[in-house]
């Protein structure tokens, strides 16, 4: 392996740590009077590439999105707070996990209520916009850990399924 294309040395689980935060505004607003699932979509899509690219140190894309659950509705007034992280790491690509919860604007002194998980799936890229290899990432804690473990689960099941349909689509 040459010096130029030598993997950098692993970073720990908590130099990838990203926080986003944003008051929720009337223009983010769905026909329900709720915030928009699709304003939160590129909120989480955002704070995970801010981490994805803090960890792989360059320009990281988004190549799947594994999960998105909402929990609890957003309203205009919230601050929102969306934490992310980097879970997994293979050869070229990077699990993203994603916590949003929201300080309701009329009970500001009770906690956050968790509104939103997501697990979004990176590839570091090269100036030629081809993949380049990320660093790995090295879990600190026990939540660190089963959080590596569980994103390789979410990784095998993605490869199954997207396997299961190729056999499926050649079986016509």
């Amino acid at each position: 392996m040459s010096e130029q294309s030598a993997v950098p040395a692993g970073k720990p689980t908590s130099y990838s740590r990203v926080t986003l935060s944003r008051i929720m505004t009337a223009v983010d607003v769905n026909l329900y009077g709720t915030v928009h699932g699709g304003v939160l979509m590129k909120f989480i899509d955002d704070v995970a590439g801010a981490s994805a690219a803090r960890h792989s140190g360059g320009t990281a894309v988004t190549a799947a999105i594994d999960e998105i659950v909402f929990s609890d509705p957003v309203r205009v007034g919230d601050l929102v707070h969306a934490h992310a992280q980097v879970n997994w790491t293979g050869r070229t690509s990077m699990e993203v996990g994603v916590r949003v919860v929201a300080e309701r604007w009329d009970t500001a002194e009770e906690a956050p209520v968790r509104v939103a998980t997501a697990y979004l799936v990176f590839v570091g890229v090269d100036v030629a916009g081809g993949p380049r290899e990320v660093r790995p990432v090295l879990p600190e804690t026990p939540a660190d850990e089963r959080r590596f473990r569980e994103a390789e689960i979410r990784r095998e099941h993605r490869l199954a399924r997207r396997e299961a349909i190729q056999r499926h689509r050649g079986s016509r």
